[in-house]
């Protein structure tokens, strides 16, 4: 089902959605694009819909009005069997970083890959090695996540992201629970990855000075809609 973007071709595309959260509709129809490499900033107030779209992005919510299609699967159809294939072209990141307490860091990245549909005969090794390298965590493998820091937790959570080479990373509120030192470095991380892998990333963000710093398109959600400013 899924089709292989050009740079013509949206990797993330709305019209006219409507987006819920939980039964009750929270933005009403959305228009948006989301190119090949873009960098795309979803703003607003606490409350207003913005982590409704993420999660619509990831069909964790369900579409049920207007057209959705993210990464060439239509979200008004997906099937249940096909999620794991879409996860494995999108990359999530989260303020709380959503790790899990109970493993290390290699056994956090290798449930994901698991978890995406990789098998036994595929190269899990390899493509951990990879993403922690990437985010210079590569010392951190056998660690255990409360035996890292905030900023540690959240490239971890960024390796996490991008083990499946994603067409686009979705970030939600990925610097909100670290101090602005940190935070920095968590944003020149991302930075990286969408000018040297041509990643377009999806951020949630309150902070309207990550948009100046870091330019890119920018939808403001506020009563009931979504529109680009």
């Amino acid at each position: 089902m899924a089709n292989v973007e050009s740079e013509l071709t949206p990797v993330i595309s709305f019209r006219n959605a409507d987006i819920i959260n939980g039964e009750t509709p929270v933005v009403y129809g959305l228009n948006m694009d989301v190119m090949p490499g873009e960098r795309v900033y979803i703003i607003g107030k606490v409350g207003t819909g913005k982590t409704s779209i993420i999660r619509t992005i990831i069909a964790e919510n369900p579409l049920r009005s207007g057209r959705g299609i993210v990464c060439g699967y239509d979200l008004s159809d997906i099937s249940t069997d096909e999620i794991p294939y879409l996860r494995r072209r999108l990359g999530v990141v989260f303020q709380d970083f959503q790790l899990l307490m109970d493993r290390t860091v290699w056994k956090n990245l290798e449930f994901v890959l698991r978890a995406t549909g990789w098998g036994a005969n595929d190269d899990i090794d390899g493509r951990i090695n990879l993403a922690l390298e990437a985010v210079g965590m590569s010392d951190k493998a056998h660690k255990m996540p409360h035996q890292l820091s905030g900023g540690e937790q959240q490239r971890i959570a960024i390796a996490r992201a991008i083990l499946n080479a994603p067409d686009v990373i979705v970030a939600d509120e990925p610097t909100g629970n670290l101090d602005g030192e940190t935070a920095e470095g968590i944003l020149q991380l991302l930075d990286r990855i969408n000018k040297l892998r041509h990643t377009a990333i999806v951020m949630v963000t309150h902070n309207r000075t990550i948009c100046m710093r870091y330019p890119g398109r920018t939808f403001e959600v506020a009563d009931e809609s979504c529109k680009e400013i």
